[in-house]
């Protein structure tokens, strides 16, 4: 009886968030017909890194004023180099950070923060618990997905603004990366998909991440995914709400923290502030 009512609960998640954004991006009364978004393969495969790895070398946290406090991240980076441009940029066809390699900073599974530098500040309220997802990303976003690429990092600000460390998380995770933020022009062609999970591996017989694509004019696209690799979007256009959701062996939603995210992002024809 839990267990239908808990699938109920996932698939009425699901639904809500769909009717939501259609609500905000309804149909017109005759939509044109429009490509059908679909997920492609990212060819030719990326190069990898052996032996790149990143690790927390020092965290500390500062009060500021009564209520918050000012945390600072020093990440260690092994073979491999912040800033230059990944080889293969100009065969990917897809958007492409002009500053290079990076660091995708991941705080509470909300939109990332570029690291250019192995080094970051945030300020945050007392008596709150947190987690931190950073990997090691290509110019063009794609992560790196070898082991000792990405680290969770889990603590809390207690109510006097000390930092503590939390145990390392033992669920399964998915956290999300891209797509992100506003895609100009040529950019929306290919749109690159890429998440992290944790705590996890995706196959056929086991878990797995379920992708719903929603845009204005056209019906969800909906995808299971079971293998952990970067996609390219097609046919993006205007609002669109991206959802990813980690299912178990069984097909059901993964309880616990960081298992399902949505994320808005829009398409673009050019840049609406040079009109």
């Amino acid at each position: 009886m839990y267990k239908k009512i808990s699938l109920a609960i996932a698939a009425g998640a699901c639904c809500l968030s769909i009717a939501a954004f259609k609500k905000v991006n309804p149909h017109p009364e005759a939509p044109k017909p429009m490509s059908p978004v679909k997920l492609t393969a990212v060819k030719p495969s990326s190069p990898e890194f052996p032996g790149a790895a990143i690790s927390m070398k020092n965290v500390t946290a500062v009060a500021v004023g009564k209520d918050s406090a000012r945390v600072s991240f020093e990440f260690a980076l092994k073979n491999y180099e912040l800033k230059s441009q990944t080889s293969d940029k100009d065969n990917k066809l897809c958007n492409n950070s002009d500053k290079g390699q990076h660091i995708h900073f991941i705080l509470d599974n909300q939109p990332y923060k570029a690291l250019y530098e192995s080094k970051n500040d945030v300020v945050l309220a007392n008596g709150t618990e947190h987690y931190l997802m950073a990997f090691l990303s290509r110019s063009y976003h794609e992560s790196l997905k070898s082991k000792d690429a990405a680290i969770v990092y889990h603590f809390k600000i207690d109510k006097s603004g000390k930092l503590k460390k939390l145990k390392d998380p033992k669920t399964p995770m998915i956290f999300y990366s891209r797509p992100k933020g506003d895609y100009l022009g040529a950019d929306t062609v290919n749109v690159l998909l890429d998440y992290y999970v944790w705590n996890c591996n995706l196959a056929a017989d086991g878990y797995k991440v379920k992708s719903v694509i929603m845009r204005p004019m056209s019906d969800p696209a909906v995808d299971t995914l079971s293998k952990w690799e970067p996609k390219f979007i097609n046919n993006l256009s205007g609002n669109c709400r991206i959802m990813l959701q980690l299912l178990d062996k069984k097909g059901r939603k993964v309880d616990g923290p960081n298992t399902e995210v949505t994320r808005d992002v829009r398409m673009l024809a050019v840049d609406p502030m040079k009109k």
